[in-house]
Parts: structure tokens; sequence; C-alpha cells
């Protein structure tokens, strides 16, 4: 058996003593028992929708070590299993994530910004494997829970750690950092995501220049040299001591795009890193994905991985569900290509997910179909930026066009009316008329904010067209 992730000598340090004997050695961190696995140690976390304490019996049938809860209701769970008692289940596992960050030799990544920071991490997560063992949270866990929670996992043994940090509104990315320390920071690009509540553009790059002041001594901010609010960026690196590199298309960049070329499923990227010239492969289509990744070339460079070695490593990425993942799917007059880009939208990644499209070619016969749900929590100018989406619906010749939600419905009039599929009320109303539409050689992209419900149209996609559906 491997060693445990906690020692409960480590564990007792920063919880306290438990009340009775561990049930197993600790071999992992949970807040969710759907998941858990044998020998986690299960946090009873007070979420917006459920009270952890209500699943601590569900924890230790599933094998849990031991709960960690809070002392008000540790009497009333007294019985079940070991405890922890603390003040706060949260706060407990801050401390534990700290603790996890102190005992660590890894050097560490940390990576923000409005599009594209979970395909940056996962990106990471590939390149750094191929010199240690690396630490990442599996999922998009970027908030005041999942950063502390992806920490308390990282195995002692770790050589690196990546980790994604997300924020809402000002001042949420600054307490997460500081227990990160990361040696290097990277900063994806910026968009009008969350406008609703930070008001500017401005004001957005504030909030993620958050991520500079966490950074250990002599760290490296690796920043988007394109993105209009690069000057900001900068000064709040180097106000914090921070050795700034960048990437983009311009000549005064450490790393500088070339020419990208779609091939299949990815990409082929051809740059000049840190004085390198390179041609590699990315398994991901998309400009947008080969700007970050060479932010991702020098995070990688920043922390000891030579950079030849990492472009190599690159091909091996995939993106994540409703990231760009592409499927073929069978219609009932053939096969057709499905971009699951249904985690999330705002103006700056739906217009890189047209541009996407308009850089794949139809089968014979085929179209190029944009199925789209709104993009929330733009404020007051949110209709006006779903309706300026038009030109890029024309610029990437999009055949079709179907859209879900008030926000779309602008965009939808404002198309070209030979372009115009249906436009619905909610996602769920689309879909029998996409459906319907569907042919063989069709591609059709599907993106939209998550509360605009476009997974499940991709989901019934899978479900209803499914043949002898496969990775496209």
């Amino acid at each position: 058996m491997s060693a445990p992730l906690w020692s409960e000598e480590e564990l007792a340090a920063t919880l306290g003593a438990p009340q009775g004997a561990l049930a197993a050695e600790v071999q992992g961190v949970s807040i969710d028992t759907r998941t858990l696995q044998r020998g986690d140690l299960f946090f009873a976390i007070k979420g917006e929708a459920s009270d952890g304490h209500s699943y601590v019996d569900r924890a230790f049938a599933a094998g849990a070590a031991a709960t960690v809860v809070d002392r008000d209701k540790a009497a009333a769970l007294a019985g079940r299993g070991p405890l922890y008692s603390v003040d706060d289940t949260l706060r407990a596992m801050e401390r534990l994530g700290m603790a996890a960050r102190q005992r660590s030799r890894a050097r560490i990544a940390a990576v923000t910004g409005s599009v594209g920071k979970t395909s940056a991490k996962e990106m990471l997560r590939v390149v750094l494997s191929t010199s240690g063992p690396t630490h990442a949270a599996a999922a998009s866990y970027n908030n005041h829970w999942g950063v502390p929670l992806t920490l308390a996992r990282m195995p002692a043994s770790a050589a690196f750690g990546v980790f994604e940090i997300g924020m809402n509104h000002t001042g949420e990315i600054a307490p997460l950092v500081a227990i990160v320390r990361p040696h290097a920071a990277l900063v994806t690009t910026i968009a009008p995501v969350h406008i609703e509540y930070l008001g500017s553009l401005t004001a957005i790059a504030e909030a993620k220049a958050e991520i500079f002041t966490g950074l250990e001594a002599g760290g490296a901010a690796v920043l988007p040299r394109d993105a209009p609010q690069f000057d900001l960026l900068a000064d709040r690196a180097r106000a914090v001591g921070a050795r700034i590199e960048t990437f983009g298309a311009g000549r005064s960049v450490d790393a500088r795009l070339l020419n990208v070329e779609q091939r299949g499923q990815g990409s082929r990227i051809r740059a000049e890193v840190l004085g390198r010239d390179l041609t590699f492969d990315l398994g991901a289509p998309g400009r947008h994905m080969a700007e970050n990744a060479l932010g991702v070339l020098l995070v990688g460079a920043a922390l000891g991985v030579d950079v030849e070695t990492s472009a190599a490593a690159l091909k091996g990425f995939t993106p994540a569900k409703g990231r760009g993942e592409r499927l073929t799917l069978r219609s009932a007059s053939g096969p057709f290509t499905l971009i699951d880009e249904s985690y999330n939208a705002n103006p700056a990644s739906m217009r890189a997910a047209l541009d996407l499209l308009g850089a794949t070619k139809p089968g014979a016969g085929g179209r190029r179909i944009a199925a789209l749900g709104d993009m929330l929590e733009l404020g007051p100018d949110g209709g006006a930026m779903h309706k300026a989406l038009v030109d890029d619906l024309t610029r990437n010749r999009v055949d079709l066009l179907f859209c879900a939600g008030p926000l779309m419905r602008g965009l939808f009039e404002a198309a070209p009316s030979s372009m115009r599929g249906v436009w619905g009320a909610k996602a769920a109303d689309i879909e029998g008329p996409l459906f319907k539409a569907l042919r063989g050689g069709d591609i059709v992209m599907v993106k939209g904010s998550n509360g605009s419900r476009m997974a499940p149209v991709v989901a019934a996609l899978k479900s209803n067209f499914a043949g002898d559906a496969s990775a496209a």
C-alpha cells in the first residue's frame, strides 16, 4: 500500500486529536460522499445548497477514515465513527491545505484569467508530468473551497503542483493565492466575465492581478502581451518584484506564435520560445488554445522544465468535456461532428468557439451549425454584446443558427434570415428542431453559459445520435 497522504501526527497538529481511533490510514480528502473513496478524510462543509454534516453517516458507510465536523455538531454525531471536532470545517480544511503547502518541496504554478484557465491548467499537468510527479485538481476547483481542497490533497512527494484560481468579485483571489504561494503565475486573458459584479474590464484585470500578491520571491508572472490590459497587469506584477515573461503574436515577446494550422482534432504550431524555433503538435484546435500553450511553455521553463520536452508533451493534451471536445455522431443520413463547448461562455470564449467552427471543414453536403445559449453575468450591456457576435457568425461562414434564451434573441434577429434556424426561450426548446435539421457531414458547435443549460443539449445529442459515436 502507498504511504498515507496524511499521518495521524500531522492531522493532530492541524486539526487536534480525534474522537476515536482512525478507521484507516488517510489516503485522500473529500467533501462529497458521492465520490468519496475508502480511506478519505471527509470534511463536512456547509454549502449554499446542503450541509455536509447531514452526510456523515454516508461518509462512514463509504469507508471514510474519519470526518471533520463543526464543534457544535460533534455531540450529535458522536458514535458514528472517528471525528475531528473543529470551530469551522472550511477554515480547518484551509489549515490542512496550508500544512500541505508548508511541507511541500514542489514547484508550484497558479493560473487565472477570464477564458482558458482549466485548459491551461490541464496543459500544465501534461507538461510538468514529463519531469516529475504532478498534482493538479481533477476539475475546475478554483474557488474558496476548491483551492484549499486541492492543496489538502497534494502529496508530500509531488514535484509540481498546478492550481487554477478564479473569482466572481474583487478580493477573492488574494486569500487563495496567499495559501498556494506559487513560483509562477499565468494569466490567460481578460474578458467581460462577471462584469455584472465588477463593472469594467479594468476592474476585472485588477481582480485577476491579485494572483501576483502570493508569488514567491523572484517568481515569474507570465502575461498575454496582446491583451489591452497588459500594462496594468505588468505594473501590478512589477510592484511585487515579479519577473515578467510574455506570450503573443508580436515581436517583443518571450514566446511568439508564428503560425497555427488545424490538423484534425489538434493543431500544428510554429513558434519562437525563449529564442528557440519550435514546431509542435497540440492535441486541441484553435488559436486561443495555441496562444495559451505558449504561456504554458513559459511557465514550465520558469519551473525548470525543458521547453522542447514540454512542447513535445502537448501532443498528448486533450480538451476537457465541454471545452472543445469533439465527437462523431450518426444521423439517419450519415455521420456528423459535434463540438462540445457547452462549459460556460462569455464574448471572448464565444468568439474563439465560432472561430474554431469556422476553421473546421464540413463533410460532403454538410454545414456549419451553431447552437448558442445566453452568456450570463454581462450586466446592462449584455444584449449589445450578444448582438455584436453577428459579424463573427458571418465571418466564420455559419450556415445555420439555433439560439436559446432572451439575450440570444437579439443575436438571432440580427443574423441574416438565411442563417436563422430556430430561437427558443430556453435550451430545451431548440432540441427538437436542431435534431430534425441535422444531417451527415454537418458540424454542430454547442455553447452557452452554464446557467443557460446547453450541456443537456449536448447530452441529448449524444443520446439520440449515438450510433457509432466516437472521438472525432
